[in-house]
């Protein structure tokens, strides 16, 4: 499911649990929420995703909510390899903020 950036705004107590932000070959960067065990996507008005440039940017457009955790996630390249037997490898994630409980 989506989400935009207005109707996060009009949701009265919003609590984020989870923000991923995704990294995409290291040049853009998409924001995944998990909001009351409900995973969204941030995207448009259109229904588009929302890429950003950095971690950074998505981190300013959503500081003023109230986010229990973030995490940078890398998909893994080295299944893509050549010559590399196909194998579910799970993405790097990188806590980089947790509220404490």
């Amino acid at each position: 499911m989506r989400i935009t950036l207005e109707e996060l705004r009009d949701t009265k107590d919003l609590v984020v649990d989870l923000l991923e932000i995704l990294s995409l070959e290291g040049q853009q960067y998409m924001a995944r929420l998990v909001i009351a065990d409900q995973t969204l996507l941030l995207s448009d008005a259109g229904g588009k995703t929302a890429l950003f440039r950095s971690a950074w940017q998505i981190q300013d457009t959503l500081g003023s909510f109230n986010i229990l955790e973030t995490q940078v996630v890398h998909p893994s390249a080295y299944h893509e390899m050549v010559g590399m037997a196909p194998a579910d490898i799970e993405p790097m994630r990188i806590r980089i903020q947790r509220q404490r409980q």
